[in-house]
């Protein structure tokens, strides 16, 4: 089972994760897009938050998972926000 400090440590780094991808995407949708580099890397942290988040759901309890289940939802929604933004 994942610890409380484990799983409220993650749901940090994933709000964080999500933030700043919310930030470039705000960023790339007013602009013509010159920073591809920090976009990019905001959609690989996505990625990598959600390898993570499956990774510790294998450990989690009820209650965990369906906290990990609604950060997913919401990742994948900013991943998908990311990749149809017309840039």
């Amino acid at each position: 089972m994942a610890t409380r400090q484990a799983m409220e440590q993650f749901l940090t780094q994933c709000k964080e994760t999500l933030h700043s991808a919310e930030e470039q995407y705000k960023e790339a949708s007013t602009q013509e897009h010159d920073n591809d580099t920090k976009f990019t890397q905001s959609q690989f942290m996505l990625e990598q938050t959600l390898n993570d988040l499956d990774k510790l759901s294998h450990s989690a309890n009820a209650q965990q998972k369906e906290q990990l289940r609604r950060m997913k939802l919401q990742i994948q929604q900013m991943q998908n926000n990311m990749i149809l933004l017309e840039h």
